[in-house]
């Protein structure tokens, strides 16, 4: 009895375990979520593009939201197409009920007699006749009091329309090595500064960037991180690195080597150029014991394949591009 209790516990602490390693991936035991900075689209989600799609805006950021993107109001129409048209009647919305109301009232009435002209004229011929032309004047009636008051109630069709078509698409540029995509075609967008294209050399400094933040961080040398990321980011960074101190764990991240990459966007605001790239790239990533240097996550031969959308920012007159954000693909 206590072997196959033993056994059944066993088991349940194995699958468990099982179920755990499997929701940890080694970007997840050295980063969490998205965050840093994206100036002012840090709240808004990046464009699509082949490599990735349906990216959520940032979650932790020190950039403080705009009051313009607070939670809508409520609006019953909000999010329909122009032509949306709710269910109408078959007799013409309110007005064709009514309509078709005095009209069946009527005629039951006359057939059950005393109808609404049912004084009027002698015989069931009479009477019949005296309905219709009542029902028909009151219907004319009423149709005029209704399209008074549409006239009245006119929108201005088209002023949604305006908002939600507008081109969202950018012209992709030559790809060189493994980057493509791009913003070949300036777009400027309300408050949210205007878009520029990148050159060869900019390029080569994200790739080196992904390679030299990966390797700062392995090695766990807070300086060098100081001189690649932002304030923000360094923070960020600081902290995961401190959690790992905590819990008596090193991250150690070597051979990290870019696979392909996507410009998503490039724009400058007053606070200076940014560039939003998809990076897919490939590393040994493990998490190591930091007293007996075993291996607690990942592996130490094996390559491992992350893609995520890293933010580069400089500030006005400055050629270097510094880390500013990190969002999960």
């Amino acid at each position: 009895m206590n072997q196959c209790l033993s056994t059944r516990v066993l088991t349940v602490a194995s699958v468990l375990i099982a179920v755990s390693s499997l929701g940890l991936s080694p970007a997840d035991a050295r980063r969490g979520g998205s965050f840093g900075s994206r100036g002012s689209r840090t709240y808004s989600a990046p464009r699509a593009t082949y490599g990735s799609s349906n990216v959520a805006p940032i979650q932790r950021s020190m950039t403080a939201r705009p009051a313009a993107q607070a939670s809508p109001a409520y609006n019953p129409g909000f999010g329909q197409s122009q032509g949306y048209q709710p269910a109408r009647s078959r007799f013409g919305g309110f007005g064709g009920g009514l309509v078709g109301g005095l009209l069946a009232g009527g005629l039951i009435g006359h057939f059950l007699g005393g109808g609404i002209g049912g004084g009027w004229g002698s015989g069931a011929g009479g009477g019949m006749l005296a309905s219709l032309l009542q029902i028909a004047i009151l219907g004319g009636i009423i149709w005029l009091v209704i399209g008074f008051f549409r006239r009245r109630s006119g929108g201005q069709p088209g002023v949604m329309r305006e908002r939600f078509d507008a081109p969202t698409g950018f012209a992709p540029q030559a790809a060189s090595g493994p980057w493509g995509g791009g913003t070949d075609s300036p777009r400027a967008e309300p408050d949210q500064g205007e878009d520029i294209s990148l050159t060869s050399r900019d390029q080569q400094d994200f790739e080196r960037l992904l390679v030299d933040v990966q390797d700062a961080f392995g090695c766990e040398d807070y300086a060098r991180l100081r001189q690649l990321a932002t304030p923000e980011m360094m923070s960020y960074l600081s902290e995961e690195l401190s959690q790992n101190a905590t819990q008596g764990q090193r991250n150690e991240v070597s051979a990290t080597r870019l696979l392909d990459a996507e410009v998503s966007e490039a724009w400058r605001e007053a606070a200076g150029d940014y560039a939003t790239i998809v990076m897919r790239y490939e590393n040994i990533d493990v998490m190591r014991d930091r007293a007996t240097s075993a291996i607690v996550t990942g592996s130490a031969t094996a390559l491992s394949e992350t893609t995520e959308l890293w933010t580069f920012v400089r500030a006005g007159g400055d050629e270097t591009w510094k880390l500013s954000a990190i969002q999960e693909s």
